[in-house]
This record gives structure tokens, sequence and C-alpha cells, in this order.
């Protein structure tokens, strides 16, 4: 009687996935079965599979269902994702930080936003635009090591990605956080200020501490375009800061831009909500709004 396993995919290379069976830990190398590469889905790290041996090699024979997908990088069953920002060289474009939390929340993935490298630079501004949102935040350097063990905690029993600039140090942070990861770290750049790609695919790593980390490309290959899907009356939804002002607008349908009686951009003008966050959700609502007259 053939045995079947289950685990989890940590990276797919060539045709050929590696998969940590739930169990034992152990690592096997197995192919898709005819059925699943012809079907809806493509398997992908974090997804949770059933697969069976045939001598040395597996076979994957079903793609348990997904809480939520990345497309780009192919991430699936992802916990939290780890936003990595900084206003030390590269500098993170706030707006770009606001994008990867909105498609965090819209796919129920928990966002923490990591101000990086703060032996340089304590990011003063960034840290006060996200002390209020309502979104994890916290400071870290892997260098003098702040921060590292609350992340580590963070990511415990979880499936964790990294997300930002090249060279913002997510290989780094990994390596201080868990002694088993040997991930390659690239230089910055000190006559462009921008990081050399160092991360050629996404894989996943077991953690001494339970669950697994992703160590992923930059901002600017995460599928942005998935935030189409979303609705601009919903999009005030993934802003945790606007809530609990929006019930007391003057019109129920305020969508919180230049209507008057608006509670949120007074309470944007008044220090409640940060004025860079704001500026982020007005823009994104122009974005989504524009697309959607491009579809009618």
């Amino acid at each position: 009687m053939v045995e079947i396993k289950r685990g989890t995919i940590l990276k797919g290379v060539g045709g050929w996935y590696h998969v940590a069976e739930d169990r034992s830990g152990a690592v096997y190398k197995c192919n898709a079965s005819g059925r699943l590469r012809l079907g809806e889905f493509v398997p992908a790290a974090g997804d949770l599979v059933t697969f069976e041996m045939s001598g040395e090699e597996g076979y994957i024979t079903e793609i348990l269902p997904r809480s939520n997908f990345l497309l780009r990088p192919a991430i699936a069953n992802l916990d939290r994702l780890f936003i990595l920002a900084s206003q030390a060289p590269p500098v993170t474009d706030p707006y770009l930080i606001d994008k990867l939390t909105v498609i965090s929340f819209y796919n129920r993935i928990e966002p923490v936003v990591v101000l990086m490298k703060c032996d340089l630079h304590r990011s003063e501004e960034l840290y006060g635009a996200y002390a209020g949102s309502g979104i994890k935040l916290v400071r870290a350097s892997s260098v003098s090591g702040e921060g590292v063990e609350e992340v580590r905690e963070l990511m415990r029993n979880k499936t964790s990605a990294f997300a930002g600039n090249s060279g913002i140090g997510k290989s780094s942070l990994l390596n201080r956080i868990d002694n088993s990861f040997s991930l390659t770290v690239g230089d910055i750049s000190e006559k462009i200020e921008r990081g050399r790609h160092t991360t050629r695919h996404v894989e996943l790593f077991s953690l001494e501490n339970g669950g697994f980390a992703a160590d992923t490309p930059g901002f600017s290959s995460f599928d942005i375009t998935k935030m189409c899907d979303i609705d601009k009356l919903q999009l005030q939804y993934f802003f945790p800061e606007i809530e609990p002002f929006a019930g007391s607008c003057r019109f129920s349908d305020c969508v919180h831009l230049k209507e008057p009686g608006c509670a949120v951009t007074e309470a944007m003008r008044s220090g409640q909500i940060s004025a860079s966050r704001y500026e982020s959700y007005a823009k994104l609502y122009g974005e989504l709004a524009l697309i959607k007259s491009w579809q009618n």
C-alpha cells in the first residue's frame, strides 16, 4: 500500500519541488503529477501538499486549499509579511510600504513594518507615520542586534516572508535570526545607493523555533497589480487607522477625500492620522478609480 505523506513545498527549481514532510521534517524531491501540471494551480513555495514516494522520487498528488497566494514572487499560505524599510540608504518610499500593507490585508496576511539599519538612522519620520497606524512596528539592526529577538518571536511557528528594497538587509537580518541560514548578503553601491539583487528564487527555510521563513526579491517584484481587484470603496478598510473615524463623517457614503464634514481628513489635519499614510490612501484611491474607469 502506498503511503500518502503531507508536507510543505520549500522551493521549486527546474520542475522539481523540495517538500518538507510534516512529521519528520525530512525533505523529499518531488515531481508534480500530470493532473496538477494541467490544473488551475501550479505548485508554489508555501503550498501544503500531499505526496507519495516511488523509490527515491516523490510525486505531489494534491495541493491543499490555500489561505492566500501572492503571484510575484509566487508564494502561498503566508501568515506574516515583514516589510523592511529605512531612511538610511537605500531610502524607502513610504508609498511602497503602504501598497504592501494593503496587499497584505487584502490577502489576509498580517503586515509587520521593520525599520532597518537603526544603528545608522533611527527613521523617525517612518516611525511616526506607523506608530499610530495599528500595524505592528519594529526597529531593528542586523549590526547591533536591536529588534532581532522581537522579529524572531513574531516568526515563531508562522510562515513568514520578507519584502523590501534590494540592499535593505533582508538576508543579513535572517542570518542574525537563525544560525542555520547562510544567505548571500549583497553590498550597497555607494554611488547609486541601490542594492544588488542577491535572491534568485523564493525558498522557504525551516526555523529553529518552528515555522518557515522566505527571503524574497525587492519591492518591484511584488504583484502590486493584485490591488486591481480591490473596489475603491473598500480601500478604507485596509487602512486600520481610518476605521475609528470613518463612522463619524457627515455623509454615510464619504470616501474621505474632499467631502465636507469628513472626520478622517479632520483627524489627519489634527495629527491623529499620519499625513503620509493619508496621502497614500488618496493616491491609491485615485489609481483604483482610474482602473475601474478603464474597465468600464
